[in-house]
């Protein structure tokens, strides 16, 4: 059945790991990398890729949490986020349909931006290396204000960047803070659902307005 159609968005944000670029295995084969330096068990896939949403911290204390102490927090994070840095697109791609979704809002002369938690020198750093970033109406990055996702405060500063409104903008991302954020903030929110969804609660109770199984089933929501 096709969705109902809504009316057309002024502008689209998104998420960004998890939810624009697939990025879980550089992120957990920087945390093998750590574990590899001090002789500990490396971690699979299928059990950092649902933590990739919660960055540096999470993933240290997935690998980590029973050798390391508090004092050490900082240390470990900032040299997580050295390799990181170093190794940031090794197998780093978008999701399949992502590209194509980005083309088709561009076509449809709706412009698109990234909101992300990520620390901007990574979110700039990594965007260099796909040219359709070129396109990115806008980029807020988890330091450019004080405030970050869950808190709106990104998105309406995303929206008074491109001078549209947060009521007449849709965000999509696949963790439970950026549905959080885009509800607190207005705007029609979207979970996708191929992103690193990993949570206390499941994903129907997170309250997003739509929940979608790809990137291309977003389009079906535009109007012609």
């Amino acid at each position: 059945m096709c969705p109902k159609k809504l009316n057309q968005p002024a502008a689209i944000l998104f998420d960004l790991d998890g939810t624009l670029l697939d990025t879980a295995r550089d992120l957990g084969e920087t945390l093998n990398r750590l574990l590899a330096a001090r002789n500990l068990p490396k971690i699979s896939y299928q059990a950092y890729r649902p933590i990739a949403s919660h960055g540096a911290l999470g993933l240290l204390n997935l690998g980590l949490k029973d050798h390391f102490g508090e004092d050490q927090i900082h240390a470990l994070r900032n040299e997580f986020l050295k390799s990181y840095e170093a190794n940031i697109s090794l197998h780093t791609d978008f999701f399949e349909g992502m590209s194509e979704c980005l083309m088709a809002l561009e076509n449809k002369n709706i412009p698109w931006g990234v909101v992300t938690n990520k620390p901007a020198f990574l979110t700039d750093q990594l965007l260099l290396n796909y040219p359709v970033f070129k396109n990115c109406a806008v980029v807020v990055s988890g330091d450019t204000l004080t405030e970050k996702k869950p808190h709106p405060a990104p998105l309406y500063f995303a929206c008074e960047q491109i001078s549209v409104t947060a009521e007449d903008c849709w965000y999509i991302g696949d963790a439970k803070r950026d549905i959080e954020a885009g509800n607190r903030a207005n705007m029609t929110t979207f979970l996708a659902a191929w992103g690193y969804t990993q949570d206390e609660l499941p994903i129907e109770a997170w309250q997003a307005d739509h929940i979608i199984e790809s990137p291309l089933e977003l389009l079906a929501f535009l109007n012609d």
